[in-house]
């Protein structure tokens, strides 16, 4: 891939100057013998690519989110099939993206030093007598001209005047004299990269289920709350006519709430009118039909302003649903529908938040957060297929690495390296190769992250206290009743404990690809965490973790903190805390991910069901009630003001009850490629579960029923290669389906 870059000015968009995009535009003619042709192209921030008139991106937000000073990303397009005899002519627009974060306030990209101009760098290559040789790449000869787009941001969203479209523009035969030349300009820092994460793409497509009158036009509600764009088809409109759309997740007497949509609204009271809104200018024809390309949004409601009544009908708005275009690997279903519920509210985070990589919403801040995701991967890699994704964004993880420490989002620029991070953070870095390679067999991803695994440790292990723990980042994040600065369960426990467990894994994954001297390293680290956590934050005589908080005692359950005669005490405390919060969660994000798999192990997966289920705040249920259609970023009271800033009503990171629902409502427990436990764990009333995940070899399910004689029947299929294990309650009959 060539390294030159064009642009079409220096200039480009702030905060309070906007700037429009412009169109690309290169004529070109092939050699008859010309074959397989192949054009590679870095469009930066983002762009849309076209062929003698007909666009061929690969899917929105090309080529990837990444800091252009770590990984530059470029896509790979066959144009052998597209092109035609003579004259042919390739099209561009470019977006901001991160190059250009000005809308990026959030946590300082619109600071950052790589900002510059959209710009663009392309290679057409071709076979020719069976050598491949270079076309042509971007240069001067390149055309320019402004386009319709007269600002674009990933957070503010899309302005488009159709007064100023060019017909014909990207045609091979158009008459682009009058255009300027581009400029050569300086290429971005970051290794180029061919990108292979999936595109983003389309889903599903919805109708609104409502349409009511505001007070500024209409408010199209479309029935749930997830990540997309909206397609707006205007009948009849005047020349000029202008049409706003304001998305949000929430509405409150009739009116859209724009706080949430902000990260801080106080301090950047402008933004809370500009983030989420796309602007469509109308040219006048009789029917016209527009589509953002740079932006996406998190939304349930649209408010939609600027158009007559007779234009507000349902065939006005469209909600394409959007996100990496992943292939579903796991799936579960039983009879109870509030679980069925909970499900596809875990799913339908997932996808809001599955853009490239796993960000933290997608209304307002659209970050990788690396915390978010270390909880998330175990539960996303049951559901979807991340396998290509979760390596490419390892690979800006590794690369924003600084001597083994971690930001605590990925991308960034300075952001995340002296807040926002520690070890309940920074474990993504081991924990998506992990599972990665223990769900799909892949050892390149530890190998190539090997180097990253050793650095962390022994930078992680520079940071112990005299007593040997770790406090060094944030915690048990988002505990139910407190603010998010405010952690009950103390640092110490949460951090040490899960350095214990990173480096247990790193010696898995070190053993794995024949690094002993990493791994003996590892194990070590390993054995020093645990003899430090028992010493110094085991209350002496007593299985109690300083704090005694229900993340704790489950933390140290779940990640074998306890000898196996100290389980049943540790236990015994853990029910005491869930019992004197009247069988509920007290806990933030790291012990809501734990707490249901540990009681479902020793037995309590009625109590864990009641916590989930149950009606009362805080529960899963609650927040059904609550009206929400995907997963919060916290469980929220009744009580609590709908127009809060730090209200986000669509995380993943509560999501790992899906996991738990396969695993032990349907009793799926996938170990690894080759082997499958099957070991149900009904609560009482439960009548009927299934699950099932694609394994590399082909598809596992298990499905079982309750029988009118009270025995629960169950039955199961898995590839031939495939070992089985059933590990059944007494009152279940199993039998393996015929292939």
């Amino acid at each position: 891939m060539n390294n030159t870059f064009i642009t079409a000015s220096e200039d480009f968009c702030t905060l309070t100057e906007r700037r429009p995009e412009c169109y690309f535009r290169k004529s070109f003619s092939l050699p008859e013998e010309a074959k397989r042709v192949r054009l590679s192209i870095s469009g930066l921030g983002f762009y849309r690519l076209f062929l003698n008139g007909r666009e061929i991106t690969k899917g929105l937000l090309a080529p990837y989110i990444s800091n252009p000073d770590h990984l530059c990303y470029y896509d790979v397009y066959d144009l052998s099939a597209e092109l035609l005899p003579g004259t042919n002519a390739l099209g561009v627009i470019l977006g901001n993206g991160f190059l250009n974060s000005w809308d990026g306030y959030v946590w300082g990209g619109d600071k950052a030093p790589f900002r510059a101009s959209p710009r663009l760098a392309f290679e057409c290559r071709a076979n020719l007598d069976g050598k491949e040789k270079i076309l042509f790449t971007a240069d001067r000869s390149v055309k320019v001209h402004e386009s319709p787009i007269r600002f674009d941001g990933e957070r503010y969203g899309e302005c488009y005047d159709a007064r100023l479209e060019i017909p014909g523009w990207c045609e091979p035969d158009f008459d682009d004299s009058s255009w300027q030349n581009a400029i050569l300009t300086k290429a971005p820092k970051g290794e180029l990269r061919e990108c292979k994460a999936e595109p983003i793409a389309t889903y599903e497509v919805r109708k609104p289920v409502a349409i009511v009158k505001s007070p500024n036009g209409y408010i199209y509600d479309f029935g749930i709350n997830s990540a997309g764009l909206c397609k707006l088809t205007l009948k009849q409109p005047t020349p000029g006519q202008t049409v706003t759309l304001r998305h949000g997740e929430r509405i409150k007497d009739g009116c859209l709430l724009l706080a949430g949509a902000c990260f801080s609204p106080q301090r950047f009271p402008d933004h809370m009118f500009g983030n989420q809104k796309d602007v469509y200018i109308a040219k006048g024809e009789p029917i016209e039909s527009w589509m953002p390309g740079f932006t996406y949004h998190g939304f349930r409601y649209v408010e939609v302003s600027g158009v007559r009544a007779d234009q507000a009908t349902e065939d006005l708005l469209e909600y394409h649903l959007m996100s990496s275009k992943l292939a579903t690997h796991g799936g579960f279903e039983c009879s109870d529908e509030t679980i069925n519920t909970l499900f596809r509210m875990a799913q339908n985070s997932d996808r809001s938040n599955l853009y490239y990589f796993p960000t933290d919403c997608p209304h307002r801040e659209k970050n990788g957060w690396t915390g978010d995701a270390a909880i998330s991967v175990f539960h996303m890699m049951m559901l979807y297929d991340c396998e290509a994704s979760f390596a490419e964004w390892m690979r800006n993880i590794k690369k924003a690495a600084r001597d083994g420490k971690l930001p605590g989002m990925v991308p960034t620029d300075e952001f995340g390296y002296d807040w926002g991070n520690g070890p309940a953070w920074d474990r993504v870095a081991f924990y998506l190769p992990y599972e990665v390679a223990r769900l799909r067999g892949s050892e390149n991803i530890i190998l190539e992250n090997a180097d990253l695994f050793d650095d962390y440790l022994h930078y992680i292990a520079s940071r112990r206290s005299e007593d040997g723990t770790v406090a060094v980042g944030l915690g048990d994040w988002g505990s139910v009743g407190r603010r998010y600065s405010r952690f009950a369960t103390p640092l110490a426990v949460t951090d040490s404990i899960l350095v214990m467990d990173m480096a247990n894994k790193a010696a898995e994954l070190f053993s794995r690809v024949g690094q002993n001297e990493r791994a003996a390293f590892a194990k070590a680290l390993a054995k020093e965490m645990l003899e430090a956590i028992r010493k110094n934050l085991k209350e002496p005589d007593r299985a109690v973790l300083k704090g005694r908080t229900q993340t704790g005692q489950a933390v140290g359950l779940y990640y074998g903190v306890f000898k196996k005669e100290e389980e049943k005490e540790a236990l015994s405390h853990l029910l005491d805390l869930v019992h004197e919060a009247n069988d509920s969660l007290d806990c933030g994000i790291l012990g809501t991910e734990v707490i249901f798999h540990v009681l479902s192990r020793f037995g309590y997966t009625d109590l864990a069901y009641k916590m989930i289920a149950k009606p009362e705040y805080p529960s899963y249920r609650h927040l059904i009630d609550r009206g929400e259609t995907g997963l919060p970023e916290r469980f929220m009271p009744d009580n609590e003001p709908e127009d809060s800033h730090f209200d986000s009503h669509n995380h993943h990171f509560m999501g790992d009850i899906a996991r738990w629902f396969i695993r032990e409502l349907a009793g799926l427990k996938v170990l690894s490629t080759k082997e499958v436990e099957i070991s149900p764990n009904p609560p009482t009333g439960m009548t009927h579960a299934k699950a099932f995940y694609e394994m590399p070899s082909g598809r596992v399910s298990v499905e079982w029923k309750l029988g009118a004689d009270g025995r629960r029947r169950l039955s199961y299929e898995a590839p031939e290669d495939v070992l089985v294990t059933l590990r059944l309650p007494e009152y279940f009959d199993a039998a393996r389906k015929p292939r």
